[in-house]
């Protein structure tokens, strides 16, 4: 017996196609992760940085074919993205285009009422991909295990059998696994440390040069990164965007990465903030960018942060 899976419509990411005989080269140079390690069976997180390290967007590569590739960001950033990345095609043989129309974006959860001992039929893997009848899917994480579909508009329905959930089912799970993304409120405002890129595997650090490599691996291998994505809620009624700042009443100044609506009114969110400890007077002018006093607990992240 298979799994069953709720499903969560996820309209505001679309799809950027890189295809051509130089696309995985091109690519190397670009991204933040190690493109020859892409294949089938495996996609990848990678982002895509200014030459200061700071990240421009996050993205889920998938591989069609081994010379064309699907990556899934924000639809809001992938105009900006490809004419940037465009900038440096040059000679080389690639191709870029905008397919969020061709493609469905879906988040598929396994249902809470399937029998504990079905089997699932997806990816079990952290980035493990897969074909499913005329779909791609991706495990995005692992504990609860959620997937990534990726299917041709015309295609019928996601697959599952499950329950139709709202797009804050998804989000609320996002941000209890520490998961970053990156919106136009917040492209280029983060190095790629700060938003735990090198925790969560979208950094390699043994592969070659790729823009903004250069800050990225200085921060990595001569000093500590003082400043963090860290998970919060809020003690009271508030409500936070992306791109939103202020100060936390311990001192530290915090720039919210992704929030969403919690019980009684109260946010979850993910921030960039000091880590404990660390509060001082780059802190403190931090926090000139925004006077709003947040009174929030701090909650544990699922992963190690590096030290």
């Amino acid at each position: 017996m298979q799994a069953q899976y709720n499903s969560v419509t996820l309209a505001s990411l679309g799809v950027l196609r890189v295809r051509g005989a130089d696309t995985v080269s091109f690519l190397q140079g670009q991204l933040s992760n190690d493109l020859t390690l892409l294949c089938a069976g495996r996609s990848l997180l990678a982002g895509y940085h200014n030459p200061q390290g700071r990240v421009i967007a996050l993205l889920r590569v998938l591989q069609l074919a081994s010379d064309d590739l699907l990556a899934v960001l924000p639809r809001e950033l992938i105009g900006p993205v490809a004419q940037r990345l465009a900038r440096f095609i040059l000679r080389a043989k690639v191709k870029l285009a905008d397919e969020s129309a061709q493609w469905t974006v879906t988040g598929l959860m396994r249902a809470p009422a399937s029998d504990p001992a079905a089997a699932d039929a997806l990816p079990a893997d952290l980035n493990g991909a897969a074909r499913s009848e005329a779909a791609l899917v991706v495990c995005v994480a692992e504990q609860p295990s959620r997937w990534l579909q990726l299917r041709p508009a015309a295609h019928a329905s996601a697959c599952g059998g499950g329950t139709e959930l709202p797009t804050q089912a998804w989000r609320r799970l996002a941000v209890a696994a520490g998961e970053p993304q990156v919106y136009a409120a917040t492209s280029e405002q983060f190095v790629a440390q700060m938003l735990n890129l090198d925790a969560i595997g979208a950094v390699a650090f043994d592969k070659g040069c790729y823009t903004g490599q250069e800050v990225i691996a200085r921060a990595h291998y001569r000093g500590r990164v003082k400043r963090r994505l860290q998970r919060f809620v809020t003690r009271g009624a508030a409500l936070l965007q992306p791109g939103d700042t202020g100060e936390l009443t311990d001192g530290r100044a915090f720039k919210v990465v992704e929030a969403v609506p919690g019980a009684e009114g109260r946010c979850e969110f993910l921030a960039v903030a000091a880590l404990p400890g660390e509060a001082g007077d780059g802190n403190r002018a931090a926090a000139a960018e925004g006077t709003r006093l947040l009174d929030a607990e701090q909650l544990e992240l699922p992963y190690a942060i590096p030290a």
